[in-house]
């Protein structure tokens, strides 16, 4: 993509009534516009890392056996009566409408009775089990206080996949799988290392715990207790001396940390298949329970989260994984050999930003350290006069001279 033909444009401030650092940096650059709290459009620039946060995420899913579906956002009253949760009193966070006729609908925040709804016409034997079935899609919450930027939105973009087991222990087995691919997936996307395996509690559902997936920061809102030395963390809601006996943590080894929830898996027991009337029939023909898992990962957030963790006084620094491009080259007055170059990257594969925009060197150079593209390459008079193109990585503070034979190989 040539800048000039950009139709977003980086700006100096972020609206004065936001105050997250995330949603700062990503309406400033141009990736992000704000329509109102909690609710923001993908311009050009975050769509693309939004697609690519949503490649790692499907390719780990695929991985695990996750068939990728697309379920509807409007949502029957019917089904989610069955189950008690259409009154408000129980779910105080839907938002609803109406059809022309009167018929009352819910607008999608979560779908574990639209997926039992959907299998319940192809399930029926034991034979069918285990599987898993996925979906990328915005889901819709009516959030009291929408606020951290993209860390808690009213609408935002949400991988839900959901199990379907015979027993126990073949829940476990599939449950196990999905929680290592949503380690692989943090690892892919820079938060290795920093995003924890957290207990917490298993709700209404299960009187197992469910598993929260805590990636350490300054500005989370929610506390955990991590065992550095085991790499597992309890919340704070459940931090009590049964649970730790439990979990084999003892008190003295915890640390308190501030994080942020990037994921979480549940086990659903058969809460919504009995409710909902979906059985199969085991190899001796009897009528059995099925056993449901559910798990989350909030896409949107985590571009906030990555956005608000890689960044510094100069803007955004994304990981190489996720950045909308992996080059930015600039141009000082040497359009031409510019443009040769910017040819010859994107015939090798290399996704480019080229800055050929008449402008200052300086407003070039803010404004590539701002959107945080993780190499930059500038083409000028001194460095041909060095040899070639000037390239720097987005957080060193000098680049080297490299050739320009040289440069596909080394962006490669």
């Amino acid at each position: 993509m040539k800048q000039s033909q950009l139709f977003t444009k980086t700006q100096k401030d972020a609206p004065k009534d936001e105050v997250s650092l995330n949603a700062q940096l990503l309406i400033r650059a141009g990736f992000v516009h704000k329509e109102m709290a909690g609710v923001y459009a993908y311009m050009p620039l975050g769509l693309r890392v939004l697609e690519n946060i949503k490649k790692i995420v499907k390719e780990e899913m695929n991985a695990v056996g996750g068939q990728e579906l697309m379920m509807t956002t409007l949502q029957p009253k019917e089904i989610w009566e069955k189950t008690d949760r259409w009154d408000d009193k129980k779910v105080d966070n839907w938002f609803k409408t109406k059809l022309v006729s009167g018929t009352e609908l819910g607008v999608g925040l979560t779908h574990e009775e639209p997926v039992v709804d959907v299998v319940s016409n192809y399930l029926s034997s034991y034979k069918d089990m285990p599987f898993a079935v996925y979906q990328i899609q915005n889901k819709f919450r009516n959030e009291l206080r929408a606020k951290s930027g993209l860390f808690r939105g009213r609408e935002f973009l949400m991988k839900d996949m959901y199990t379907f087991s015979r027993d126990q222990k073949q829940h476990m087995e599939i449950y196990e799988k999905i929680v290592e691919a949503y380690f692989k997936v943090y690892e892919r996307l820079g938060l290795g290392g920093i995003t924890y395996r957290t207990y917490a509690d298993g709700g209404i559902f299960t009187p197992r715990f469910s598993d929260e997936f805590q990636t350490l920061a300054a500005v989370g809102e929610d506390i955990i207790y991590l065992d550095e030395k085991k790499g597992i963390a309890i919340n704070k809601e459940i931090l009590t001396d049964e649970n730790l006996q439990k979990l084999g943590l003892d008190r003295k080894n915890l640390v308190e940390k501030k994080a942020v929830e990037v994921g979480n898996t549940f086990h659903l027991e058969s809460k919504y298949t009995d409710a909902l009337d979906l059985y199969y029939v085991d190899e001796n023909g009897e009528k059995q329970s099925i056993i449901m898992g559910c798990y989350g990962i909030g896409i949107s957030r985590l571009m906030g989260v990555i956005a608000e963790i890689f960044s510094d006084a100069k803007g955004l620094v994304w990981p190489e994984s996720v950045a909308p491009f992996k080059v930015h080259l600039i141009s000082l007055g040497k359009d031409e050999e510019a443009e040769k170059i910017y040819a010859e990257l994107q015939k090798n594969g290399i996704e480019v930003l080229f800055d050929d925009r008449d402008e200052s060197a300086g407003k070039k150079f803010a404004d590539a350290d701002l959107i945080g593209i993780p190499y930059r390459v500038v083409v000028s008079e001194k460095s041909m006069q060095a040899g070639g193109v000037e390239v720097k990585k987005r957080k060193e503070e000098k680049g080297e001279i490299v050739k320009i034979e040289d440069l596909v190989r080394k962006m490669k």
